[in-house]
Formats: structure tokens, C-alpha cells, sequence
């Protein structure tokens, strides 16, 4: 394994640092947006505009979990068997002291009772029930055990997913206010794109993450790689839009004109990050506009990595990240130091082979891990996950993947 010592990460910031920083642009973003009420087929993706509290108790009142009979359990048996029963549709009849009632699973208890014996431990002889003791709350889905009245349930700034509506609908919560979705121009610049020599991969990918995220996305074409037209062109959509995503133009070439541009036109607030691949970001307010402006690399695989990590909490506001565990396949090395590595896997029965070793179907890399070339590979898009390290990983070693799906919603 490598022990080469390098300082070419000195004047790059951390991943996490890039995270906590494009977060906090998020809250300022949101401010500037306008409001709307959705209803609850239309909430996911969307992001809080003002507290949603519970208006009631959350069951509204205590039902039975289980066919048997209602009682107070504070009181002793034999228990005087009345009523003919109570079931979900009916009114729960007031209950004397010492008496207990048929009850079927999801009907409303009786005032006064507070446990439900299960029908095949009860004995009734003569219209007297006895049976097990049973303590208060027994098969009693209780009054506000699940939401009480007043509850917040959900802050501003909090996002919704298809699973909110149900608590919303069971609580006959109809509509939510939200924030208005951010509106994003995408523009490609490069000359050899703009003339057409070559594909724009990035646009294509970049506008899927954008709306998979809860936002809208839109084309704006290409410009050549020359300063005054990146320039005015990125100024135009900062009028037009609430956030800029550019790609290609990030590195420090004589023709990587868009940072240049964008330190032009407002504030950049981090430029290259310590990932690999995916390293040469940069992220700018421009105030200006009140717009915010995202350059993503063009190299696609890293592309994608790079604003799935570092875009992605502006968008949505997460900054975790679920991991699944699995098996590294393959012994992978990682240099120089002071980097972010994310290593693309498949995985299968609990196997993560790294795809772009000599080993997995892309054949990149023989030990060592190259993110300049994997960066390239579109093939590397059939990656299931990635393994984020700073560290080499041994084959064998038990490892976090971060599958792709959590990176895109």
C-alpha cells in the first residue's frame, strides 16, 4: 500500500466542510422563495414552509387491539358481563364499576375502560367474567399514545415524503405550505460541446438529480469556452433563475473560464474540494441576482459524485447519509493522502467488488484506485453504491457503502 506524502489537497477543503457550507446556503435560499399549499399527492420532495402541528389526539380515543372484553383492570373480577358488544362503527357505552363489555378489535373502548382481556383467555359462566390478571393499557391502543394534540410534527425547512401523508391524512391534515420549488438553469459550456464534437453527458444527469431532488430543471443550452460569453451568459440565468449549475470550466486551465467568471460576477465561496473524483467544484452566491451558482466538474462519473455529495443538502437539506454494509472484494489503494476517495461497487450477497478493478467487469486500475480515468467511464454509472475512504481497504475488510439511491432522492 501507498505511503506517498502529498501537498496538493492543501488548498482544498473537506467534503464535510463543503456540505455544512452549501447547508447553510440553503436556509438563506429558502427565505427568498415564495410560499404555496399542496395537497397531500403532491407533498414529495417538498420542503416546509410553516409548522404543521396536530389539530387532535392522534388516535382520537382508545380502541381495542384484540376481540375480547373491556373492563377497568383496576378493579377485581368477576366482572358482570353487559351490552351485546361494542364494534368499530358503534358508540362505546358508559361502563358501571365492576361490569365489562364485548369488545371486537378497532372498536372504541368505553370511558371508564382501560384493558381488553383476549377473547381466548376469558371465562363467562352465569354472565360473570373471569380470567388471567391483566394490567391498565392491556391490547388498548390508548388516546394520544401515537400524536398528541398540539404536537409539532414537522419544522420549517423540514422535507416531505409520499410516508407524511399518511400521518397528515390520518390526522385530516389536507393541504401543507410549502416553499415554491427552486428554479435551476443548467448550462453546459466547452467549446468542443458547443460546436458539437462532443456530448453533453453532464446536463442530461444533472437535471434528473435536480428534479429527483424536488426541484425544477431546466436546459439552457451551451457556450463556447470564451470569458466574456461564460460570463454573461451565467449572468443572464442568475437573472432568469434561483440557482445556475454549470459544467466543465472548473480546473485551473488557461480556458476554465467559469470560477473566474463567477468571482466576477459575486462571491465563490469554496473552489476544489478534497474528493477524488470530483474534485475541482465551486460553489458562489451572486448577490447581484440572489442567485446561487453551482460549477460542477464535466468529467461524468465524477460529476455525478460530487454533486450528489456536495450539491445535494442545498437541494434537500440532508447531510446524512444511510449506508448499507458489505465485504470489499478486492484490495484498493488510495494516493496521495488527504483525500475523500469514492470507490464505485456493485454489490451482490453482501460482496462489494470495485468496479473499475482489473477483477470487476470495468477493467481501470490493477491495485491502486484512478479516479482521473474512472471519472471518464460512463460504464462506471452501473456502480450500485460508492465507498467513501481516506483510507486504503483491504479485501475481506468490512466496508460502508452509500448506495446511489440514497444519493439521488
Amino acid at each position: 500500500m501507498s505511503n506517498v506524502k502529498s501537498h496538493e489537497c492543501d488548498d482544498l477543503i473537506p467534503v464535510s466542510d463543503a456540505i455544512r457550507r452549501t447547508r447553510s446556503l440553503r436556509d438563506v435560499q429558502l427565505s427568498r422563495l415564495g410560499t404555496e399549499r399542496v395537497s397531500l399527492d403532491n407533498l414529495v420532495g417538498r420542503t416546509v414552509a410553516e409548522v404543521v402541528a396536530a389539530p387532535v389526539d392522534l388516535p382520537e380515543y382508545s380502541f381495542a387491539t384484540m376481540d375480547g372484553f373491556a373492563f377497568d383492570a383496576s378493579d377485581s373480577y368477576p366482572f358482570e358481563v353487559v351490552d351485546t358488544g361494542v364494534f368499530p362503527e358503534d358508540e362505546p357505552p358508559a361502563l358501571a364499576s365492576g361490569t365489562a363489555t364485548r369488545i371486537a378489535t378497532g372498536a372504541p373502548l368505553p370511558p371508564s375502560a382501560n384493558a381488553v382481556l383476549k377473547r381466548e383467555e376469558a371465562v363467562v359462566e352465569d354472565g360473570r367474567l373471569t380470567g388471567p390478571d391483566i394490567e391498565p393499557g392491556t391490547y388498548v391502543y390508548e388516546r394520544g399514545s401515537n400524536v398528541s394534540a398540539g404536537e409539532e410534527l414537522f419544522a420549517v425547512g423540514d422535507r416531505l415524503g409520499a410516508k407524511d401523508a399518511l400521518l397528515l391524512g390520518d390526522l385530516g391534515i389536507e393541504e401543507v405550505r410549502v416553499h415554491e420549488r427552486f428554479s435551476v438553469g443548467l448550462l453546459a459550456t466547452g467549446t468542443e460541446i458547443h460546436e458539437g464534437r462532443l456530448a453533453d453527458l453532464d446536463s442530461p444527469m444533472l437535471a434528473g438529480l435536480i428534479r429527483s431532488w424536488g426541484h425544477e430543471a431546466t436546459y439552457e443550452g451551451s457556450v463556447p469556452d470564451t470569458h466574456d460569453r461564460v460570463k454573461r451568459r451565467i449572468a443572464d440565468l442568475a437573472r432568469e433563475y434561483d440557482v445556475v449549475v454549470t459544467t466543465g470550466g472548473t480546473s485551473v486551465g488557461d480556458k476554465d473560464y467559469v470560477v473566474r467568471a463567477l468571482a466576477d460576477l459575486g462571491d465563490v465561496l469554496f473552489h476544489r474540494v478534497q474528493l477524488r473524483p470530483g474534485k475541482p467544484i465551486a460553489v458562489a452566491r451572486l448577490p447581484d441576482h440572489d442567485a446561487v451558482a453551482f460549477a460542477i466538474p464535466g468529467k461524468p462519473v465524477g460529476a455525478h459524485l460530487v454533486t450528489a455529495l456536495v450539491a445535494r443538502p442545498f437541494f434537500t437539506g440532508e447531510t446524512s447519509l444511510p449506508t448499507v454494509t458489505a465485504r470489499m472484494a478486492r484490495d484498493v489503494d488510495v494516493a496521495p493522502p488527504g483525500f475523500t476517495y469514492g470507490i464505485p461497487v456493485t454489490v451482490e450477497d453482501g460482496v462489494a467488488m470495485p468496479l473499475g478493478h482489473v477483477d470487476s467487469a470495468l477493467s481501470v486500475y490493477d491495485e491502486t484506485f484512478n479516479p482521473s480515468v474512472l471519472s471518464s467511464s460512463t460504464r462506471a454509472s452501473a456502480a450500485d453504491g460508492v465507498v467513501l475512504t481516506e483510507d486504503p481497504v483491504a479485501a475481506d475488510e468490512q466496508v460502508s457503502v452509500v448506495p446511489y439511491s440514497v444519493l439521488e432522492r
